[in-house]
């Protein structure tokens, strides 16, 4: 058996990049000796999952991999090659600590003139309180005295201040100064993997091999960006890219997945539900107890979440491809890499829901024509005057509607006023609750102006699920009526308005409820 004495290069040339780690894909050519022979290829990341090593010869060439593994080997900390002359660093140092070691010895003397003028001072006063006992009256020394002792100490204590003052500055600048040097004039700990390959080959010959394993400390989220010129709309689908595997990727062919490896596979453990049936008491059945709850209108696909959460893929593994080669650096910082762009006709609405909020939003609509699915992810919103802020983009299936909404436009206001009353009809003494809603709109446009916009109001209506409680809409107290109410309770106005005009918009409508019903 031979044994190559150099490492064989074993470049970088595919990478997988999962959810929290990547499928890492290598390839070269080797030229085999006839028998069995040992190779060292590398280095390669020595973060590489042992158990997920494989690796295969790729050529139509009689040899077999009979054995490959990962060897690490460890290289501390030591220092660079002396040079003649000391770096600019090393003066700096020695200098912060030949001051350092000037500044403590006066350090050391300034408290030992401070002992000893503090033992004179006690000396003093017992002299004087002795003195005093015996009648003895030397007012004038004594004063004289402790008038000396205390600006002697007060001199040394102000010097024994700014000492310890620039010792603590002095401890800073060569704390920072030692960690420049141990990172710059000091070659860093290293850990390094090596792959050993035995193979067995009949004749010699070059023969391909590929080899890969899983390697973590690399993750990928989806990022967008959304340019509005107009109509128009361009949609960028990005990758956002972090990598720490202790290697470059250099000019690899990248592919995105959302499978999730590391998740088990086995379905869940299915549990009894039993349903019980029982008789309503007397009181239940003479009453019905309601409560008004809020609900959100669901659509399809996941629902969002916040930060940076795993990759949203609507249920099912996604898998997204670079169009071209690309690098990312092993720096543990976010590198974008292009993966799709379209353009496509996107009609545009000044839209406000004045209940959730007074703002009225740019909200863009148009359909995914970017062949793939867009995940969950943030969106930089971009319009003629540049960055405009950032958004979410939901998960969107291919061909789906997508909608954007593009900021608020600070040229309109909106205020709302609810009123609420209640009364009792009648015989059957059923409850009345009738409720008016007015919205206010108004624009203030730019002098010159010209042109008619129209904005989209949304007002909810309460939505029934009990025949005991009926909800009714007032059109003829409306003004105007709603455009449409969906079957969602949601009313709808499209209110035309020229430049510095106002409008009222109002929604009456009423809640009835009989005798036996309670909650409201």
């Amino acid at each position: 058996m031979s044994t190559a004495p150099k490492p064989i290069a074993l470049p970088v040339t595919a990478v997988t990049c999962l959810e929290d780690r990547a499928h890492i894909e290598r390839a070269v050519v080797l030229d085999l000796q006839a028998g069995v022979q040992r190779l060292r290829l590398g280095p390669v990341s020595a973060l590489a999952v042992d158990r997920t090593l494989h690796a295969e010869l790729t050529a139509d060439h009689p040899a077999a991999v009979l054995d490959v593994r990962i060897v690490r080997s460890w290289t501390p900390r030591g220092p660079l090659p002396s040079t003649d002359d000391h770096s600019t660093l090393h003066h700096r140092i020695y200098t912060l600590e030949e001051e350092r070691l000037v500044l403590g010895q006066r350090r050391d003397r300034l408290h030992a003139h401070l002992d000893l003028l503090g033992r004179l001072a006690a000396d003093l006063l017992r002299e004087i309180g002795e003195g005093a006992g015996s009648g003895e009256t030397e007012r004038p020394r004594w004063a004289r005295e402790l008038d000396r002792v205390d600006d002697e100490r007060d001199t040394y204590g102000e010097q024994l201040r700014t000492v310890e003052a620039r010792l603590a500055a002095l401890a800073a600048e060569l704390g920072e100064a030692q960690r420049a040097m141990h990172l710059s004039e000091e070659e860093p700990a290293e850990l390094v993997g090596h792959i050993e390959l035995t193979v067995e080959a009949a004749v010699a010959g070059p023969v391909g091999l590929r080899l890969s394993h899983l390697t973590p400390c690399a993750l990928w989220r989806p990022a967008y960006r959304a340019v509005l010129d107009g109509d128009s709309l361009t949609l960028e689908t990005d990758a956002v890219v972090w990598q720490r595997t202790g290697e470059d990727w250099s000019d690899v062919r990248l592919t995105l997945s959302t499978a999730r490896s590391a998740l088990a596979t086995d379905p869940p453990q299915l549990g009894e539900d039993r349903l019980t049936l029982k008789d309503r008491s007397a009181a239940e059945r003479r009453m019905v107890d309601v409560e008004l709850r809020e609900e959100e209108i669901g659509t399809l696909g996941p629902a969002p979440v916040l930060g940076l959460p795993g990759v949203d893929d609507g249920g099912e593994a996604r898998v997204l491809r670079s169009p071209a080669p690309v690098s990312v650096p092993g720096d543990g910082r976010a590198h974008r890499v292009l993966l799709s762009a379209f353009t496509t006709a996107s009609p545009s609405e000044y839209a406000c829901s004045p209940e959730l909020s007074p703002l009225v939003t740019q909200v863009v609509r148009f359909d995914n024509l970017s062949g793939h699915a867009l995940l969950a992810g943030p969106v930089d919103l971009v319009r003629g005057s540049g960055f405009t802020g950032r958004g979410t983009l939901d998960f969107t299936a291919p061909g789906a509607p997508v909608e954007l909404a593009f900021g608020s436009c600070d040229d309109y206001r909106v205020v709302r006023h609810a009123e609420e009353s209640r009364d009792s009809a009648g015989i059957t003494q059923r409850t009345v609750v009738t409720r008016t809603v007015r919205l206010h709109l108004s624009r203030f446009s730019a002098p010159g102006e010209h042109g008619e916009r129209v904005v989209v109001l949304r007002e909810r209506i309460p939505v029934s699920e009990v025949s005991a409680v009926e909800i009714r809409l007032h059109k003829d107290s409306c003004s105007p009526a709603p455009d449409v109410v969906d079957a969602e309770g949601i009313a709808r106005w499209d209110v035309t308005l020229p430049p510095g005009s106002r409008r009222t918009v109002t929604l009456v409508y009423e809640l009835s409820a009989s005798a036996k019903v309670t909650g409201l």
